[in-house]
C-alpha cells in the first residue's frame, strides 16, 4: 500500500563500504597519541622532540601535525624509562587508525572478525590456529558466511575482500582484545575512539537522550526501525527487540552500526546503506510493519526529495513544504508503523511553529497521531546550543477515537545546564519528568497540570491560524520562586550562608607584612608533579568519562563550579576509574587554575574527560597542600600550553615546594580554609540570584505585592 514509486531503483543494491587495500603498513602515532600512551600532556612530547636528539623522526603527516612509527615510539619510550609496555588497547588502536584504506574500513574488518568470533568461536580458531598466509586465505569465506547469516544476502557490509597476509596480525589483536573486553566491548572501545578522533564528522545522539526515547516507545517493542541510524545508537538502547532494521545514507555508517547491533545480541538485524526518503528500503508492504521508530533525521535539509516525492503514498497527513524536511521524516515514521505503533522523533524548534507546516501539524491533532510534544533543555544532543523537541506519534488504529488533548511538556527549568550532551546536572530529573508524564498521559489520556512543566491541551484549543505546538507557550507559568513559602526559605539560606562566610572570611595579612618589599616572594626548594610521580609520592590518571557500572562521573564542569557528580557513563565494558577521598582532580583545558579535593560526597564517582586526577601517598603528600599550590595563577601559567582556541594544561609540569608533612599541614589547613570560604561564597551567589530571580517575577504576576 505504501510501496515506493515503481521506477526507484531497490535500496538494497546501494554500494557497499569501499573495499580497502591491504598493504602492509606500520602502525603509526600522532603526538596526541604519543601523549596518550606515556600519560603525559601534548607539551611534554614537543618538548622531547626538541631536547632529545634520539627522539624519533616523522614518518607522515604534516608538518604541523606530524606522525611517528609506532615502533620507533615505543621502542624510545622504553628506553627512557616512560614506557613499560604498549598496552594493548592502544595497539589495537594504532593498526585502525593507520589503515591504509582509513579508519573505518579498519573498524569494519575488525567488526566482521568480532562477530565471527562471536557467531562462530571454533570456526575462528581453526582459522587462527594456522600461519598468517593460511589464515588469510581461510578467513573470506568465513566472513562471508556469518555476515550472511547476520544480515542477509545484500548488506552494506558487501562480500568479504580477499586479505594479505599482513592484515592478519590486526585481526588477531582484535580477538585477543575480545577476549579482555569481549566482543562487544572490544568493538564498542575501537569506535568510541574512532569517533573521539574525529568528532566533527559526526552527529551523536547521546546515550541518555537515546535511553529516553526507547523508553518512550514503551517496554513491548519487538520490531523497531531507524530511518537515519547514523551509529545505531538510538536501536541499540531498545532492549527487548527481537529484530532492528537499520538505514543510512552513509554506506559506513549503517556498516558500523550493522556490526554493532549484531555485536550486541542475537536479535535478527537488517540494514542498508540508501536515503531512506527517495530509496526505502522497508517500504510496506513489501516489509512489515514495525512497532516502533526512533528517528533523529537531518535538520533543515532543503534537498530532501520534495518535487520526485510529490505524489508518494506516505504524505498521509500532506505533502510537506520543500522546507519542511522533518515533516517529511514524521510521515516516512508513522507509514511504517503497524497499526497503533509509536514513533519517537528528535525535532528541531522550528517544526513545532513554522507556518509552512501548520496544515500537516493540524492534521496530525485532529486524527490522533501526535501525541507528545517535549521541549528538552539545551545541550540534550547537537546542535547543543538549540533546546531541541521530541515528538511522540502514533499511528492511529482505525475505528479508534483520537484523543482529546496534546501533552505538552517543557523541561528547560528541570535542567541544572545542558543535558547528555556535554554532562551536566539534571539530566535525570529531565529523564523522570518527561517519563512520568507520558506513563501517566498512556494510561488515561490526561496527565496532572505541574506549572510550566507539563499540561494536555485540549486539541481545540491549538487549531487555530498558526497550530503553534511549543509548549512553553501553552503551560501555565510556574509560581514566582516556588510562592513566597519558597521565596521566604531561599532568603533564610541566604541569611545564613552570608553569616557562614563572614565567619570564614580569611583573616587580614600580619602587620609587617605590608612592611615586605614587593616582588620577594618566599625562597622555598620546588619539585614537580612530575618528580613526584616518578618518586612515587603520587598515581596519575587522566579521565574518560566511559566505562561499565552505574557510577555518576565527576566532570569538568562540576569540579569547576564546586557541584557535585553530574555526568552518566558512556557505555564501555572496562571498569571505570572511581574518585577516592583525598584525590586531587584538575581540569586540563581552560586554564582556569582549578584544583579540586575529592570529599566523601564526590567519592565513587567517575572521572570525566578532560579531567587529570593526582592521587597522593598521604604519608608524603598532604592532599590540600597539594590542591593549594596546583592553584596559584604564576604556576598554571608556566605549565600550559596555548592552541588556537584552547589552553590545555600539562599537569607534571606544576610545581610544589619540597617541604616536611608537618608544614604541609599548616598549608594544607589554610588552603581547605580557603576552599570552605569560597564554597560558601559560591552558594550565596547563587541562592542571591534565586531570590532576585523570584522577586521580580513575583512583584511582575501579582504574587508579591510591593508593600
Amino acid at each position: 500500500m505504501l510501496a515506493h514509486m515503481p521506477e526507484q531503483k531497490p535500496p538494497t543494491e546501494a554500494p557497499a563500504v569501499p573495499a580497502a587495500p591491504e598493504a602492509a603498513a606500520a602502525p603509526e602515532v600522532t603526538a596526541a597519541e604519543i601523549a596518550r600512551l606515556a600519560g603525559v600532556g601534548r607539551a611534554a612530547v614537543s618538548n622531547w622532540r626538541r631536547r632529545h636528539a634520539d627522539f624519533p623522526r616523522p614518518v607522515g603527516g604534516t608538518e604541523t601535525s606530524p606522525s611517528f612509527a609506532l615502533a620507533a615510539v615505543t621502542d624510545w619510550l622504553r628506553a627512557q624509562g616512560k614506557l613499560a609496555e604498549v598496552p594493548l588497547r592502544e595497539r589495537v588502536w594504532q593498526y585502525v587508525a593507520s589503515h591504509p584504506g582509513g579508519s573505518v574500513a579498519a573498524l569494519v574488518k575488525a567488526g566482521s572478525a568480532l562477530l565471527l568470533v562471536r557467531d562462530r568461536p571454533m570456526e575462528w580458531l581453526e582459522a587462527s590456529a594456522v600461519s598468517d598466509e593460511r589464515m588469510a586465505a581461510l578467513l573470506v569465506p568465513a566472513l562471508d558466511r556469518v555476515l550472511t547469516l547476520r544480515f542477509g544476502p545484500a548488506h552494506p557490509l558487501g562480500a568479504a575482500e580477499p586479505l594479505r597476509p599482513a592484515a592478519v596480525p590486526f585481526l588477531r589483536a582484535a580477538a585477543e582484545l575480545a577476549a579482555e573486553l569481549g566482543t562487544r566491548g572490544a568493538f564498542e572501545f575501537l569506535l568510541g575512539r574512532h569517533l573521539e578522533a574525529n568528532p566533527r564528522q559526526y552527529t551523536l545522539t547521546p546515550d541518555g537522550l537515546a535511553t529516553l526515547m526507547a523508553a518512550l516507545a514503551g517496554p513491548a517493542v519487538r520490531t523497531v526501525l531507524d530511518p537515519a541510524c547514523g551509529t545505531g545508537t538510538l536501536l541499540r538502547a531498545v532492549s527487548g527487540a527481537t529484530a532492528r532494521y537499520a538505514q543510512d545514507s552513509s554506506p559506513e555508517l549503517a556498516a558500523l552500526a550493522a556490526l554493532r547491533l549484531a555485536l550486541q545480541s542475537d536479535a535478527p538485524v537488517r540494514a542498508a546503506a540508501a536515503d531512506s526518503l527517495r530509496a526505502d528500503a522497508f517500504a510496506r508492504p513489501a516489509a512489515e510493519a514495525v512497532d516502533a521508530v526512533l528517528c533523529h533525521p537531518p535538520f533543515n535539509e532543503r534537498n530532501w526529495g520534495h518535487e520526485e516525492l510529490a505524489y508518494d503514498p506516505r504524505w498521509e497527513y500532506g505533502l510537506p513544504a520543500r522546507a519542511e524536511s522533518e515533516l517529511a521524516w514524521v510521515q516516512h515514521a508513522l507509514a511504517h508503523l503497524r497499526d497503533g505503533g509509536t514513533a519517537v522523533l528528535l525535532m528541531p524548534p522550528a517544526a513545532a511553529a513554522r507556518r509552512s507546516g501548520r496544515r500537516i501539524r493540524a492534521d496530525l491533532l485532529r486524527r490522533g497521531a501526535l501525541r507528545a510534544v517535549v521541549a528538552l533543555p539545551a545541550g540534550a544532543a547537537p546542535p547543543y546550543g538549540i533546546p531541541l523537541h521530541l515528538w511522540v506519534l502514533r499511528r492511529p488504529a482505525p475505528q479508534a477515537a483520537p484523543p482529546s488533548g496534546l501533552l505538552l511538556v517543557d523541561t528547560a527549568a528541570l535542567a541544572d545546564g545542558p543535558g547528555p550532551g556535554s554532562g551536566r546536572a539534571g539530566w535525570a530529573a529531565v529523564h523522570s519528568a518527561v517519563e512520568e508524564a507520558w506513563t501517566a498521559y498512556e494510561r488515561g489520556g490526561t496527565a496532572p497540570d505541574v506549572p510550566g512543566v507539563r499540561r494536555v491541551v485540549p486539541v481545540v484549543d491549538l487549531l487555530d491560524d498558526d497550530v503553534d505546538l511549543t509548549p512553553a507557550r501553552h503551560l501555565p507559568p510556574p509560581a514566582a520562586g516556588g510562592g513566597v513559602a519558597e521565596l521566604t526559605a531561599v532568603r533564610d539560606r541566604l541569611d545564613s550562608t552570608l553569616t557562614r562566610a563572614a565567619r570564614l572570611t580569611p583573616p587580614a595579612p600580619p602587620a609587617d607584612a605590608k612592611d615586605r618589599p614587593a616582588g620577594t616572594p618566599a625562597r622555598l626548594p620546588l619539585t614537580t608533579v612530575g618528580e613526584l610521580a616518578r618518586a612515587g609520592a603520587l598515581l596519575l590518571y587522566t579521565g574518560t568519562g566511559s566505562g561499565a557500572g552505574g557510577a555518576p562521573v565527576l566532570t569538568e564542569y562540576d569540579v569547576s563550579a564546586g557541584t557535585g557528580p553530574s555526568g552518566t557513563l558512556a557505555d564501555a565494558l572496562e571498569q571505570p576509574l572511581l574518585t577516592a577521598p583525598g584525590d586531587v582532580v584538575v581540569p586540563l583545558t581552560g586554564g582556569a587554575g582549578v584544583a579540586r579535593v575529592v570529599d566523601a560526597a564526590t567519592a565513587g564517582a567517575a572521572l570525566g574527560r578532560g579531567l587529570q586526577l593526582l592521587r597522593p601517598d598521604t604519608a608524603a603528600l598532604d592532599p590540600w597542600f597539594l590542591a593549594g599550590f596546583l592553584r596559584a595563577t604564576a604556576n598554571n601559567r608556566r605549565a600550559s600550553s596555548h592552541a588556537s582556541t584552547t589552553t590545555r594544561l600539562d599537569v607534571r609540569r606544576l610545581e610544589l615546594p619540597r617541604l616536611p608533612r608537618t608544614e604541609q599541614e599548616v598549608y594544607g589547613a589554610r588552603f581547605r580554609a580557603l576552599a570552605e570560604f569560597e564554597d560558601a561564597l559560591r552558594l550565596a551567589a547563587r541562592l542571591g540570584e534565586q531570590l532576585v530571580q523570584g522577586l521580580y517575577d513575583g512583584l511582575s504576576d501579582g504574587t508579591v505585592r510591593p508593600d
